[in-house]
């Protein structure tokens, strides 16, 4: 099993969502793979908990506190993960095989949910329960994509992106998108949430394209301003840390807020039987696709991979240009060519081009540094966040893989 993740901030609370997507990012692994464990090795799990003896390398991760902010936190993500697995060999049968699909969809599920719980309690004078609950005030989406042979599952919840670069034959490269955002631009989306609220909210749970007029990704992990009611929002936080002032419930909760939940982190699951000519997959943030195209980010990724940038015309969409200019651009472009290797991998190449691409598709150093020295504080003004992952694909492989699958 290989599982590749990645997760994105989409709320607003800086300092909480950073490490709240660190969090995210770090659990939701382990519920996957808890949740595609077999019945008897989840047994073996719980075994060795129990009676104290060595972990199988799956739960080694809980033996390096150094991961996470406190021990406590350390101590308190395993309690959550450990019931998770309790119940699920509970809920199924010796011998049983969990399904991909259901799995993906349990994990997720569940790890919003023990977010969600695991704020609700605890000493509310202790600063882990004040962390947890800032945490889980704040939010994620994520886009997970599991490749198991030839068969790969993508499974989104929000804005991020997965993108397959398939290789034509005549060597070009085409986009071929596995996932859907989940957004205003979606009206699948806009129609389930409407659908889940009375015709009274029609006007209000949509509003200037983001939810209840506040977040826009439509599904998320987190963000229980969303999620809970305004009863317990009240109760939990009229109750909490000292830290959070008593009155500050208020400003958490969104404007015509009356038939919670409006957010859901449950995914959206997709699946595609790999074939030779699909090269790699790229797993991107929102910043990276408000930045480039979808055809633009696999063409990139393409020519990266191949070299066959180094054999293109130079293309100047369709700019009028002097001798002078078109000499600068050679010029421009064989400095380019000459340090086209300096990054260490496709996703720094790619993100490259994302910061510093300038209108003739190349990368443009001046603009690239002013873009990355820019202040904390100013950058959304430029650009988003952005984060990249890119998994290349053996097509060697995939092509064996799928000549002994029987017809």
């Amino acid at each position: 099993m290989n599982c590749y993740m990645y997760h994105c901030i989409c709320s607003r609370v800086k300092c909480p969502t950073r490490h709240f997507c660190q969090a995210l990012s770090e659990r939701l692994f382990y519920y996957i793979a808890v949740s595609l464990l077999p019945h008897d090795t989840l047994c073996e799990l719980e075994a060795a908990v129990e009676n104290g003896r060595a972990l199988s390398p799956i739960l080694q991760w809980h033996k390096h506190p150094n991961d996470y902010f406190s021990r406590e936190a350390q101590m308190l993500y395993f309690r959550s993960l450990r019931t998770y697995w309790q119940e699920l060999i509970d809920l199924n049968s010796p011998g049983e095989i969990p399904d991909t699909r259901e799995a993906l969809l349990s994990a997720f599920k569940r790890l919003d949910s023990d977010i969600s719980l695991e704020a609700q309690v605890g000493d509310p004078s202790a600063f882990l329960h004040y962390w947890v609950l800032r945490v889980a005030f704040s939010g994620a989406t994520a886009c997970v994509a599991h490749i198991d042979g030839s068969d790969l599952y993508i499974a989104n919840a929000g804005d991020a992106r997965a993108v397959l670069g398939v290789q034509e034959e005549d060597g070009s490269f085409t986009a071929h998108t596995l996932s859907n955002d989940h957004n205003a631009q979606n009206e699948d989306e806009v129609s389930r949430i409407r659908g889940e609220h009375p015709p009274s909210e029609k006007k209000t749970v949509i509003r200037q394209d983001r939810l209840l007029g506040l977040l826009m990704p439509f599904r998320a992990f987190g963000d229980v301003k969303f999620k809970w009611s305004i009863e317990l929002q009240k109760r939990v936080l009229e109750s909490g840390p000292d830290q959070l002032h008593e009155n500050e419930h208020t400003k958490f909760i969104p404007p015509s807020y009356h038939t919670p939940p409006y957010l859901t982190a449950e995914p959206e699951i997709t699946h595609h039987k790999l074939r030779p000519q699909d090269r790699f997959l790229v797993i991107g943030s929102d910043g990276l696709w408000e930045t480039l195209h979808r055809q633009e980010v696999v063409r990139i990724v393409g020519e990266y991979v191949t070299g066959v940038h180094q054999r293109q015309p130079l293309k100047v969409g369709g700019y009028r240009v002097t001798l002078g200019e078109m000499q600068g651009l050679l010029e421009e472009r064989k400095a380019h060519l000459s340090s086209a290797f300096e990054d260490q991998n496709v996703a720094t190449h790619l993100m490259r081009h994302a910061v510093g691409n300038n209108e003739f598709g190349t990368v443009d150093h001046e603009r690239l540094s002013k873009m990355l020295s820019l202040p904390e504080e100013l950058a959304r003004m430029y650009r988003d966040d952005i984060t990249i992952i890119v998994t290349h694909l053996n097509p060697h492989v995939i092509g064996a893989q799928s000549r002994d699958v029987p017809s």
